[in-house]
């Protein structure tokens, strides 16, 4: 899916206003003459764009004088607290650091996460709700809530000078016809993450398929009946298995997107179907419960011929250890770091620089086995032990 900029909002305050004339005649002058960048990342349908084309060529020191010292407030809310979150927050604080050290941004961060009921998403609406009482500059969410509950509260939000970005979501839901009406009615500056159809289910079908020379039975661990990131996973999911008429998902239970309840309901399947070639969990967490299962039972890992291949989607450090130790085939990594760091990006372009930002930021996101376990699991590393800290 292409990413389109089509964020027409005007600016939250009459300065940022001013600061984005000042700063477009300055990109204009200075695209003439050569300069550093400021966004350095890459990849992506919309490699270097989270910002808009003048932001790349402003040096230091201009972008320096635009913030003038500025503070910002930002609430950080995913829909729990759990390790994937932890690398999303962790990537984006090293790149808060970075626009510290050369721009002199003062960041005032505060992070909250459901504790008890992550998946209705009732306790993130409670969280963000606080956050806009406490008047806020700009807010991160990730809810598992209804989404035009949402859209309907990030409306609320903005009127009150809010700006909402989303990460990780599921705006496909929201908005199934991005071709037609690319807005599709969605209050957020932008959506940063990676879509769940293709790049989360339907990568982890082919991977299985691909693995078995597509034959075999499959059973599948899914989040919580109703969730709409199981929804998008599932359509991808089938979608791959059904380009192979000899393979077939036989079982499936509800895992709830956590390690313990994707043991036993692994367990459960197991003993029904003894016989399959592959388990899907639909997160890592409950991969690795599967992989449990697999253990507990005394059944064999895949090793590149036989045993059971065992794959989930996430990319957490946990689940690339157990790839290193052939406890889990595989995972589709959705890459947290990349994602945490473009949100930064986004954020620092539209709030301080005043420019349009896109709507819709993919991230890539790729198949980690033990081919390529090493680099991937570097980069976590590396990402974890980043100076940012808030």
């Amino acid at each position: 899916m292409s990413s389109t900029t089509v964020n027409t909002r005007p600016g939250r305050r009459g300065s940022r206003a001013r600061l984005a004339l000042a700063c477009t005649a300055t990109a204009a002058a200075l695209l003439l003459t050569g300069c550093t960048t400021v966004n350095s990342s890459g990849g992506g349908s919309n490699a270097g764009a989270s910002g808009g084309g003048g932001t790349d060529y402003l040096p230091d020191e201009t972008v320096k004088k635009i913030v003038n010292g500025r503070e910002i407030k930002v609430g950080f809310a995913p829909p729990i607290l759990s390790e994937f979150y932890t690398q999303v927050e962790k990537a984006a604080q090293n790149k808060m650091k970075e626009y510290e050290d050369r721009f002199g941004v003062k960041w005032k961060w505060e992070r909250q996460g459901a504790l008890n009921d992550a998946h209705s998403g009732t306790e993130t609406l409670g969280i963000v709700q606080g956050y806009i009482a406490r008047k806020f500059d700009a807010v991160f969410v990730c809810s598992a809530a209804n989404a035009s509950t949402m859209q309907a509260l990030y409306k609320q939000g903005s009127a009150k000078g809010i700006d909402f970005y989303q990460f990780n979501s599921t705006e496909e839901l929201a908005n199934p016809s991005q071709a037609e009406n690319p807005t599709g009615g969605l209050s957020t500056v932008s959506n940063i993450g990676y879509d769940d159809r293709w790049q989360s289910g339907y990568l982890a079908g082919q991977y299985i398929a691909k693995q078995l020379k597509g034959q075999g039975s499959i059973i599948q661990i899914m989040g919580p009946s109703g969730s709409d990131w199981t929804k998008l996973r599932q359509l991808g999911f089938k979608k791959a298995i059904a380009e192979y008429p000899d393979m077939k998902i036989v079982g499936e239970a509800d895992g709830g997107y956590v390690r313990d309840k994707g043991l036993t309901a692994a367990q459960d399947l197991l003993t029904k179907f003894p016989d399959v070639k592959a388990i899907y969990g639909e997160n890592e967490d409950m991969a690795l419960g599967a992989a449990q299962a697999i253990d507990a039972r005394g059944l064999k890992h895949w090793d590149g011929t036989s045993g059971i291949i065992t794959i989930g989607a996430d990319g957490l450090v946990s689940g690339m250890d157990a790839i290193k130790a052939g406890k889990l085939t595989a995972t589709v990594d959705v890459n947290s770091s990349e994602m945490g760091s473009r949100m930064i990006e986004t954020l620092f372009a539209h709030e301080f620089l005043g420019q349009e930002v896109n709507q819709f930021i993919r991230i890539p996101t790729g198949v980690v086995d033990k081919s390529n376990v090493d680099w991937h699991e570097g980069v976590l590393k590396n990402v974890l032990s980043g100076p940012g800290k808030y």
